[in-house]
C-alpha cells in the first residue's frame, strides 16, 4: 500500500497535502520519471518490488498530470475533487444543528480565514481551500526552516483543529455513520 492510498483511508486532509506535495516534487524533477528514481526513490530503503511500484505510481501521477495541463502549476482533478467533497461536507456541517463542536471550531477558525483571504486576494476560492492552502503554506516554510512568528502559529492551530474536525468527519461519511 503507498503512503498516498494509507493517507486517504486514515485522514483525508493529510492525503491532500501530502498530495499536493507530490505534485510538487514531480514538478522539481522536470516530470521526469528516470530522475525520480535515480534522485529520489534511490534515498528510500525501498525492495525491487516497493521501488517497481513507486515508479509506476509516479509515472501515474507524471501523466496525469500532462494530460490535466497542470505540469507548472494547479492541482490534479482527483485533488480537485477531494477538495470539492470536503468543501460540501464543511457546508452541511455548518448547516446542521447536530455539530456544534464544528461549528466552534469554525467561528474559531474564522477570523484566520478572513485576513488569509484579504491577504491572497483568493476570495474566489473557498474558505477550505483557503485553509488547505495556508496549511500548506506552513509546511513549506518548515521544510525550509524558515520562521514563522507566533501569531501565525495560533492562527494555523485554528485552521489546523478544523481541518481536523473536517478530516474525522469525513471518515464518518465514507463509513456511513456520519448524521447530518
Amino acid at each position: 500500500m503507498t503512503i498516498s492510498q494509507r493517507l486517504k483511508e486514515e485522514n483525508i486532509a493529510e492525503y491532500l497535502l501530502y498530495m499536493w506535495q507530490q505534485e510538487d516534487l514531480v514538478r522539481a524533477y522536470g516530470l521526469d520519471i528516470d530522475r525520480i528514481d535515480e534522485e529520489y526513490l534511490s534515498r528510500f530503503d525501498l525492495d525491487d518490488e516497493q521501488r517497481k511500484e513507486m515508479r509506476a505510481w509516479y509515472e501515474g501521477q507524471i501523466q496525469m498530470m500532462r494530460e490535466e495541463g497542470v505540469e507548472e502549476s494547479g492541482h490534479l482533478q482527483v485533488n480537485q475533487g477531494v477538495l470539492m467533497m470536503l468543501r460540501d461536507l464543511h457546508t452541511s456541517l455548518l448547516q446542521s444543528d447536530k455539530h456544534p463542536f464544528y461549528q466552534s471550531a469554525y467561528y474559531k477558525a474564522l477570523p484566520f480565514i478572513v485576513e488569509l483571504r484579504s491577504r491572497s486576494h483568493t476570495q474566489m476560492e473557498s474558505e477550505i481551500e483557503n485553509c488547505f492552502d495556508a496549511m500548506y503554506g506552513l509546511l513549506l516554510l518548515r521544510l525550509q526552516g524558515k520562521p514563522v512568528s507566533q501569531d501565525t502559529m495560533v492562527g494555523m492551530k485554528a485552521i489546523s483543529d478544523l481541518l481536523a474536525q473536517l478530516a474525522a468527519f469525513y471518515k464518518e461519511e465514507k463509513e456511513g455513520t456520519l448524521e447530518l
